[in-house]
């Protein structure tokens, strides 16, 4: 086991998808895996290891902003030898150019966050996707005939701010959109030498204040879920 995940060597699968809700992760693992073992629910964060079509797999919650999510994928990377991290997520997007519902596949994440700097010296603001999981994606999505967009994301270390202007940052490296944590999972992914991508659904307009409401979020999640999951049986 790790500091904060509790799973014992060899009961956390080579790939791992990542929302950011434990409660997301449990409907992942009850609704589309067979096979589940719960392997780890320290800080109620849970881990569920199962078979997808055959594929093993595991899910489990990143939590909410960059310094959690670096936690995460940083003990599965490093002490499960996990090789690929799918985060799946929503975001608000910062124009109308974007639609509610939107299935974003994230190319690069440019963020103010001082997490890669810090962490691993990479001084760099815009960091992309890592491996061969964005391409992989891509490619599922096409088999599908799912319409999705390859784009830049702005992850922000915050939620709430005084000024509701488009922070800089986003216009200067077209981010669409607004998250907050695929820039930390990819300087992870960079870092180690691992495979990151990040699958977002459009979940709030920011100018037109449009959002998903509560009993529409099953039916728009489960297209994003649905990717990631055949995906890893590509991987």
């Amino acid at each position: 086991m790790s500091v904060h995940i509790a799973a014992k060597i060899g009961e956390i699968a080579k790939t791992v998808l990542q929302p950011g809700d434990p409660l997301r992760a449990k409907y992942i693992a009850e609704n589309f895996l067979t096979d589940i073992k719960l392997v780890s629910q320290t800080r109620n964060i849970f881990y569920f290891t199962g078979l997808y079509k055959g594929k093993e797999v595991s899910v489990g919650a990143s939590g909410m902003g960059a310094p959690s999510i670096g936690i995460y994928s940083y003990e599965l990377f490093t002490e499960y030898d996990v090789e690929t991290i799918i985060r799946i997520g929503t975001c608000g997007a910062y124009t109308t150019d974007l639609t509610l519902f939107d299935v974003l596949n994230v190319e690069n994440a440019a963020s103010e966050s001082t997490y890669a700097k810090f962490a691993w010296g990479i001084e760099d603001e815009l960091i992309a996707n890592q491996g061969i999981s964005f391409e992989k994606i891509n490619e599922t999505a096409k088999e599908l005939s799912l319409e999705t967009k390859s784009v830049n994301i702005h992850t922000s270390d915050i939620f709430y701010r005084k000024d509701p202007a488009i922070p800089a940052i986003a216009t200067k490296y077209n981010c669409p959109a607004v998250e907050m944590e695929a820039f930390a999972l990819f300087a992870n992914a960079r870092y180690l030498g691992k495979n990151a991508s990040t699958i977002l659904t459009v979940s709030d307009i920011i100018p037109t204040r449009e959002q998903i409401s509560a009993d529409q979020r099953e039916r728009a999640l489960r297209t994003m879920m649905e990717l990631a999951l055949e995906t890893t049986v590509k991987l």
